[in-house]
């Protein structure tokens, strides 16, 4: 018992001095759909966001939900397309995004951090304005799918001051309303740079970006993180997850992280040296 309590202190004494940093800090936090579909690990996630909000920083989610968006555009008929990772959004597949992101995604995450005394607040892009989109114009037509022009931060800054929680789909809208679906970690990097977040921490799939040799990169400065764009090396999903990096911290955002959604990986990644999974910088 006794060393497992010098342990424990040990450990929280390491943290302290990232706590005493962090405090009022806000941190913008992206969750992949993946992490939705592991209860064990949403449940600790949302300890992490509730003990966070208690210290003194300031979260904010916003999240995905690409597996259960893929799985009811099957149930429909619809086969799921993807361009360098971004999904091809006609208007059938809009309202199927609106239907799963706002209605069963947001929902259960405002529901899962509110069970551990948190206090949650879901919002669309649509919300108080929060994000005006422009359609993306590339070569490959991807139907609705926007590009954010203007940050609107007004809501979100009410609630942080208040304690709330706020949790966020990526659904944005253009000057005339239309719905467009917006990629979670272009949105996640965007409100970071406009809220002036001090971390972008997009949670995934994966242990974080890989090299050629399917090995770990622990740390990335700006033009090492471009280079694997550019070589390759990031590819497909990877892609829009390190340019919302690059970009986030460019803009002034200290830190951009990705990381594996596993339990407790938001607080190791956050409140250790040794972090859990990939972090760019700009120095």
């Amino acid at each position: 018992m006794k060393e497992n309590t010098l342990h424990l202190s040990d450990v929280l004494m390491k943290a302290l001095r990232y706590i005493q940093g962090f405090r009022g800090e806000c941190f913008v936090i992206k969750l992949g759909g993946e992490v939705m579909l592991n209860e064990d690990v949403m449940d600790s996630l949302a300890e992490d966001l509730v003990l966070m909000n208690s210290m003194d920083i300031k979260p904010v989610v916003v999240h995905g939900g690409g597996h259960d968006i893929s799985v009811a555009m099957k149930r429909f008929g619809k086969v799921p397309e993807f361009v360098e990772g971004l999904r091809v959004t006609d208007a059938e597949t809009m309202d199927i995004v609106k239907m799963v992101l706002i209605g069963k995604v947001n929902t259960g995450i405002v529901a899962k951090i509110n069970k551990q005394g948190g206090n949650a607040v879901g919002l669309s892009g649509k919300s108080g304005k929060l994000f005006l989109a422009e359609k993306r114009k590339q070569k490959v037509d991807l139907g609705f799918v926007g590009d954010i022009s203007e940050v609107n931060t007004e809501l979100v800054t009410v609630l942080l001051d208040k304690c709330y929680i706020p949790v966020i789909s990526p659904v944005g809208f253009d000057s005339d309303g239309n719905s467009l679906n917006i990629n979670a970690d272009t949105a996640a990097s965007k409100l970071a740079v406009s809220l002036g977040a001090s971390k972008l921490i997009l949670m995934t799939s994966v242990d974080g970006v890989l090299d050629k040799n399917k090995k770990l990169i622990s740390k990335l400065s700006l033009d090492e993180a471009r280079r694997l764009i550019e070589d390759g090396t990031a590819s497909e999903g990877m892609i829009p997850k390190l340019r919302a990096c690059i970009d986030s911290v460019e803009q002034g955002v200290e830190r951009s992280h990705i990381i594996k959604s596993r339990e407790h990986a938001l607080l190791e990644e956050i409140f250790t040296a040794e972090g859990a999974g990939t972090m760019v910088y700009t120095k």
